[in-house]
């Protein structure tokens, strides 16, 4: 029986990139799983470092085996924005026709994640991104009271509204954009249209999302199940080690948590 992954394997067309920001300690433990699992396939591994001026960047430029750009902000940029820009310095220079859009937070224990997600464009030439769009894997019970609750608050404004009560716009209950932690875009695809990553002062993405779907072109989206039995992702991980969070928030001591498990695994390995 044929492996289904063999078809991806044989089919070195995919380069990653990830984008650095003042993140030393988790930028260290995802590139080095990365060197791990493919150092020997000779994948392209891009980093760009968004003018972080500490040891990260210093660490970078002591490994030859990314490709490294060092990127300077003429001013003050939002921080999705300087994203957006560096993932886009990175399009313009690949010459691989898939291109893996990942965070210093997201470490890759499963090299399988790789071809499982490729062979999902090889297998449809019109699949342009494949991809989650939950940040985490909640588990069954959590995902359904989420969905309800946003499906709850969602239509309590909207009556609201429609009742001429003072409230807030009501979110989208669902979520329909691919999150960036791990996502697979066709660079072919997305060159052919003269599109790229920011397009506006939306999240990096989402407007190429929409752009690209308009188009006719499919989004695979994989279930956080799925996807989370081949990584790990911090949620938010990379706005909490750059200080982005008081030290008491939730998500910077879930942070600092995983941090340690991640470093005392690695000790006793």
């Amino acid at each position: 029986m044929t492996n289904p992954d063999t078809t991806a394997e044989n089919c070195k067309s995919f380069s990653i990139v990830i984008v650095n920001y003042k993140t030393p300690e988790i930028t260290k433990i995802c590139l080095d799983l990365l060197h791990q699992h493919l150092g020997n396939d000779n994948t392209p591994i891009w980093v760009v470092d968004n003018n972080s001026a500490d040891e990260s960047t210093e660490y970078l430029r002591t490994l030859d085996w990314i490709n490294l750009i060092e990127r300077s902000a003429p001013g003050p940029e939002a921080g999705h924005i300087a994203h957006g820009k560096a993932l886009d310095l990175v399009l313009q220079r690949v010459e691989t026709d898939y291109l893996f859009l990942m965070h210093t937070d997201t470490f890759v224990f499963d090299k399988n994640v790789f071809p499982m997600m490729l062979n999902k464009c090889l297998k449809n030439p019109k699949t342009v991104a494949v991809g989650c769009v939950e940040q985490i894997n909640r588990g069954t019970a959590r995902t359904l009271w989420r969905f309800s609750s946003r499906l709850f608050k969602h239509h309590y404004r909207h009556l609201k509204i429609t009742m001429g009560l003072r409230s807030r716009e009501p979110k989208p209950y669902r979520e329909v954009y691919l999150k960036s932690f791990c996502t697979l875009w066709n660079c072919k695809l997305i060159k052919q249209h003269d599109m790229h990553f920011s397009m506006d002062d939306r999240v990096p993405g989402y407007t190429l999302q929409d752009r690209m779907t308009e188009l006719g072109y499919t989004v695979e989206m994989l279930s956080p199940r799925k996807i989370f039995s081949y990584l790990d992702h911090i949620q938010a991980g990379t706005v909490a080690a750059a200080g982005g969070y008081d030290k008491s928030h939730r998500r910077t001591k879930m942070y600092n948590n995983i941090l340690k498990r991640l470093n005392k695994d690695d000790r006793k390995s």
